[in-house]
């Protein structure tokens, strides 16, 4: 299995290749006043709003600076309508794409965040994959993706 490998903080995680649409470099946000801190933001994409989530802070790591190898991983998100929504990551120090043998993957035997998933040892080191049905909770879906908003 192939994973887009990124750090937050000092440590490693990865994202399955087949859940992300796009990788953008990062790009300057619309900020959203009182949102929580984890919300980057709105992405112009083509002209339409995206909501970007800083993975750093979601996480709970102390935001950081921007760097030349942060970038902004699209993502579709299902919202309650069942239909898929972009969703932009904030992803600081993306690294590439690693092969992660399925095999290799375990449980981390420590209740966390429903957005952290399995993990796997290699020669780099510990990573762990994220979950990105798992990154919004129910408040946060309804902030970044209104019904009213959503309505056709």
């Amino acid at each position: 299995m192939k994973v887009l490998v990124f750090h937050i903080g000092p440590d490693r995680y990865g994202l399955r290749l087949g859940g992300i649409a796009r990788v953008l470099p990062a790009l300057a946000l619309k900020q959203l006043p009182l949102a929580p801190d984890y919300v980057a933001g709105l992405l112009d994409l083509h002209g339409a709003p995206v909501p970007v989530i800083d993975l750093s802070r979601l996480a709970g790591a102390d935001p950081g600076p921007v760097w030349f190898d942060s970038r902004i991983i699209l993502v579709d998100h299902a919202c309650e309508d069942g239909v898929l929504r972009p969703l932009g990551l904030l992803a600081e120090h993306v690294l590439g794409v690693e092969e992660v043998d399925p095999a290799a993957l375990a449980g981390s035997g420590v209740a966390g965040p429903p957005f952290l998933g399995q993990v796997a040892s290699s020669g780099a080191g510990m990573l762990q994959l994220i979950e990105p049905a798992g990154l919004l909770t129910p408040a946060a879906r309804a902030l970044l993706f209104p019904a009213e908003a959503l309505a056709p």
